[in-house]
């Protein structure tokens, strides 16, 4: 089976096209933020044609970076990008495409790769934690992804860090995603976050919030392992270093919570490879 695997972000979005468990064909594109939806689809639609002509495509997986009612299968909105509130993204796809397709929050179907073909394999509870132009979380489980009531659950980068810290896109303030997010550290010192990152007092620094919103998800959640993914994560050692460092001391003296953070074992395709794993479980037996 042919499978389309879609990774929509606020800075750039990835097309993946899977044959089996094969990823055939890849693409990544920036995101015109003020294009909204319809800018998207046009380009998901333009840049899938050639792949569709040439192998037929069966079936879509969807990661979305925004808040999506995993129910309905509808988004619910973008924090990055306008014009995505309640928006029938799945319809859109079948409309242009004659496809079926599943959509989950990126973060969760990242969970979803790692879990199945990362740093994850074989290790439950896992939460994958993913710091790009944003943050977000996803927990899998035993018993598959944990969306909670209303598909609002591992929000991790929207949950206060710093009591009256600085106001955040969601209109909050000192959020995770705020203080430690690849957008904000960018607006706030005036350079990448990659040359950032090579700064160790800079990371010193960084990693005490960060440590602080995964302390929170250690003591709430008990992963057996958080794995981190996005463009943050390519720091490697010099983050990760320091990151386990800060998280030991920050930790509960009496806890016996595991403390095993890593890297996201499939890089930037993290959530293309959840994508065809929540297209597959989509799929009717």
């Amino acid at each position: 089976m042919n499978t389309l695997a879609i990774d929509i972000g606020g800075t750039k979005f990835t097309l993946g096209l899977f044959r089996g468990d094969a990823l055939i064909e890849r693409t990544t594109c920036p995101t015109d933020r003020s294009g909204g939806p319809a800018w998207m689809v046009d380009q998901i639609e333009r840049l899938v044609a050639p792949w569709a002509s040439e192998n037929g495509i069966e079936a879509c997986g969807v990661g979305f970076g925004g808040p999506v009612d995993f129910e309905s299968q509808r988004v619910i909105c973008s924090t990055h990008v306008e014009g995505w509130k309640d928006f029938d993204l799945v319809a859109e796809i079948r409309k242009r495409l004659g496809i079926s397709a599943v959509m989950d929050r990126d973060t969760m179907v990242g969970a979803l790769g790692e879990g199945q073909y990362g740093a994850g394999i074989g290790i439950r509870p896992l939460f994958y934690m993913t710091i790009s132009t944003g943050i977000g979380g996803g927990l899998l489980t035993d018993s598959g992804l944990y969306h909670g009531a209303d598909s609002f659950s591992c929000e991790i980068g929207h949950h206060t860090v710093q009591q009256n810290g600085p106001e955040c896109l969601c209109g909050a303030r000192g959020c995770l995603e705020r203080l430690c997010s690849g957008l904000w550290l960018e607006r706030d010192h005036s350079k990448a976050a990659s040359e950032l990152l090579r700064d160790p007092a800079f990371v010193a620094n960084y990693v005490k919030p960060l440590a602080q919103g995964l302390k929170n998800c250690i003591m709430f959640l008990n992963p057996a392992r958080i794995v981190i993914g996005g463009g943050i994560s390519k720091a490697g050692d010099a983050l990760f270093g320091a990151l386990r460092k800060e998280l030991a001391e920050q930790l509960t003296p009496w806890s016996r919570a595991r403390v095993d953070v890593v890297p996201a074992a499939l890089g930037d395709d993290s959530i293309l490879w959840g994508a065809l794993a929540l297209s597959k479980m989509a799929q009717p037996r």
